[in-house]
């Protein structure tokens, strides 16, 4: 029996495409510390800048007024910055969540000033136990929430229109309940007051805490970047992640110790973090974040996709009040008084001003939590270079809402860029 000669088996083109052998060898890099730079600088070229604006920002601020007073960045006066960046900052948090979804909350500075409000006339007139009276400003504050989002989702109402609504009624509320004395002095003794002017984290704990936001951040992307590997994406080296792991650590021990030398880091100001991180995990780690996004994006993508998108509409508008009466309730605690000024002036404007620039999209569908952090941290900074340098507050009025104009028209000029490489 002859046997037909064999012929070579022809190698597919996929097997040997420059393509996939560069693709291939991309995947590798990423895995480097270079790759991760070129990565980030890709992204950047693309459109998708992140917190790198306003961290460029921030660094100027800093240094200009650190140049025409050297009191600036003191130890003392960058604790009394973190105390006064904790009460708007908690409300910018808030502000986070409804512009996610792509919606506004303009009655976030009488919500919290109507809680403050509360918290002084339960308290102090009625005899309620604090505790008692803190829980039932906070639930007032979130079924104020709930009235706005029952309004959108069931009549339409534009959250504008509703909210504008809102900021009036809230105030008259916020008068009707003060009366005549318009202001009720919170009982300076109590822990209350004490916890918004007084009390610092103890020089270990502060160290230690430093150090614990390092080992939560190494081992978050760990994890991630084992899940991508697993699936066969590109992911960081174990090497890149420890390094960037060890510079924050590093840096958050630097600022620990510094602020140590002065009264040391505000408790105040460690509920505002501790609050940033739960909801940087809440709209990054769990589906209702991935929602969030998804409706902000696009409203009908999300319905179709079987996103109930009435509960998140929901579900922002209450986030948004709670917080806006959390953010109340700790000015009440720093001013140690309930009055008719709380929540009015520049508190709502600076809250959403915190949220949009600290990088938070008008557009809805991008944003972050430490876009409340560091966007306070922009006009807190603002506020008290001006002071030192005794100007006047239309100044810091004039340049906040530069920076917001520049906030404003950097995003759409990401957002643009981002557009265009996605049709590319």
């Amino acid at each position: 029996m002859i046997k037909a000669p064999q012929t070579p088996v022809a190698q597919t083109p996929m097997a040997t495409s420059p393509l996939i052998d560069r693709r291939d060898e991309r995947v590798r890099h990423d895995d480097s510390f270079a790759g991760s730079l070129r990565s980030f600088f890709d992204r950047v070229r693309s459109g998708d800048l992140g917190s790198l604006p306003v961290i460029v920002g921030l660094l100027i601020i800093w240094t200009v007024f650190q140049t025409l007073n050297p009191v600036f960045l003191s130890a003392s006066n960058l604790v009394n910055m973190l105390f006064d960046c904790s009460t708007v900052g908690v409300i910018a948090l808030g502000i986070v969540c409804v512009l996610m979804v792509g919606e506004i909350d303009l009655s976030v500075g009488s919500v919290s000033g109507f809680a403050s409000a509360l918290l002084g006339v339960f308290w102090v007139n009625q005899g309620w136990p604090v505790v008692a009276a803190i829980l039932a400003a906070m639930a007032i504050g979130a079924f104020i929430g709930s009235i706005y989002a029952f309004l959108f989702n069931r009549f339409g109402m534009p959250s504008f229109v509703s909210t504008l609504s809102g900021l009036l009624a809230v105030l008259g509320l916020q008068l009707y309940f003060l009366g005549s004395t318009g202001s009720i002095n919170l009982p300076y003794g109590s822990w209350v007051v004490s916890f918004g002017q007084i009390q610092v984290m103890p020089d270990p704990v502060s160290y230690v805490l430093a150090a614990l936001v390092g080992i939560i951040y190494f081992v978050s992307r760990y994890r991630t970047a084992s899940r991508r590997k697993a699936a066969g994406l590109s992911s960081g080296s174990l090497g890149s992640i420890l390094l960037r792991a060890v510079i924050l650590t590093v840096v958050l021990e630097a600022v620990a110790i510094y602020l140590n030398t002065s009264r040391g880091i505000p408790w105040m100001f460690g509920l505002f973090a501790l609050l940033v991180i739960g909801m940087n995990y809440a709209l990054t780690r769990t589906q209702w974040g991935r929602s969030m996004q998804a409706v902000g994006g696009n409203r009908e993508a999300a319905r179709r996709s079987g996103i109930n998108v009435a509960r998140i509409y929901m579900s922002a508008f209450v986030a948004c009040s709670l917080l806006a009466a959390t953010g109340g309730l700790l000015s009440a605690a720093r001013l140690a008084t309930s009055s008719q000024q709380a929540g009015t002036g520049d508190v709502n404007l600076n809250a959403i001003a915190a949220a949009v620039i600290g990088g938070t999209s008008l557009f809805g569908g991008r944003g972050s939590a430490y876009s409340a952090l560091l966007g306070i941290i922009v006009i807190q900074s603002i506020a008290s270079g001006l002071t030192l340098l005794d100007l006047s507050s239309s100044l810091r009025y004039m340049i906040t809402g530069a920076v917001l104009a520049i906030a404003v028209i950097v995003d759409s000029l990401a957002r643009r860029s981002r557009i265009s490489h996605g049709r590319a």
